[in-house]
């Protein structure tokens, strides 16, 4: 039997039938549009913010008591510059989306980028909380380097805080990508909108999801697994999804939540709370209480060995 060779009139054919699917720019194709964020430069951009927010973490640079202003201070203009451009591409094509021809997007953008600079010493005094709480949470922690070096929540956390910035100055797109870059490296899923007060521990992480309106206070804990997600959708005469308008928890100061618990809608979690693991809450729960789920009922049964004699 023959082989099948992949002829140029078949390649031709192939690439008609694909770029035909171009034709309806459902926001999947990204043909001629220069004014889009680069997906790699922006990880490239975050990668130089953990430098000067952990400086020699990561090992890059070998930072000393004598070069770290110089190190710093080359970091901060390599971001500035890289920033600027992409959160300029960012406001372009939100420009482009609502037909608008009046922004300044570049100097819009230079602004932005200057003031999340300037929010990085509040930042790291906030990690610097965090990294405490999960030392004071974790008794397997043995040091608050090997917290920052391997803990997937310090690099959440972190990524959070900086996306949060952005998100809250409105620039598009790029609060979503540094944001989804940490969750396919955690399992941590942290939406830029959610609001996170001081000392956050989340402990293991994978499969943690906090949604967009989200309110965490001060010294909350949470588990693997948890939800913090929203109960219903509301929609609009077209049956389309409302987007505004709370719809997660808020989670008070001094909550612990266990591993896989579900907390869903716009509930109130008072402070001191303890919600258990596996529980499933869609009502708000009032300050210092515990809420647990029924014990299973487990049946044990003893393994046979041997075989039963004849």
């Amino acid at each position: 039997m023959g082989k099948k060779h992949f002829t140029n009139g078949r390649l031709e054919k192939l690439v008609d039938r694909i770029t035909e699917t171009y034709q309806d720019d459902s926001g999947i194709n990204f043909i001629d549009a220069d004014n889009l964020p680069v997906r790699g430069q922006i990880v490239e951009v975050l990668g130089w913010l953990f430098e000067v927010l952990f400086p020699g973490h990561t090992g890059n640079r070998a930072v000393t008591r004598s070069n770290v202003r110089f190190i710093v201070g080359d970091l901060l203009s390599q971001i500035y510059v890289a920033l600027v451009e992409q959160v300029n591409r960012a406001y372009q094509y939100q420009c482009r989306i609502d037909n608008c021809r009046h922004c300044n997007c570049r100097s819009m953008a230079e602004k932005v980028t200057e003031e999340l600079l300037m929010e990085l010493p509040r930042i790291r005094e906030q990690l610097k909380g965090d990294v405490r709480a999960a030392f004071e949470g974790d008794p397997a922690a043995k040091s608050y380097e090997e917290i920052v070096m391997s803990y997937p929540c310090i690099t959440a956390i972190a990524t959070y805080r900086i996306a949060h910035e952005l998100w809250i100055r409105q620039v598009p797109l790029i609060p979503r990508i540094m944001s989804e870059r940490a969750h396919a490296r955690t399992g941590i899923d942290i939406h830029p909108g959610a609001r996170i007060g001081s000392h956050f521990f989340i402990d293991h992480g994978t499969g943690v999801v906090i949604g967009e309106t989200t309110i965490i206070g001060n010294n909350v804990k949470i588990y693997q697994g948890t939800t913090l997600g929203a109960l219903s959708f509301r929609r609009d005469e077209r049956g389309r999804i409302k987007k505004d308008g709370k719809r997660h928890p808020t989670i008070e100061d001094d909550v612990t939540i266990y591993a896989e618990a579900t907390i869903l809608g716009d509930v109130t979690i008072g402070k001191g709370a303890v919600i258990g693991g596996n529980t499933w809450v869609k009502e708000s729960v009032p300050p210092g209480v515990t809420v647990s789920s029924p014990s299973p009922d487990l049946v044990y049964r003893k393994r046979q060995t041997g075989r039963k004699k004849g």
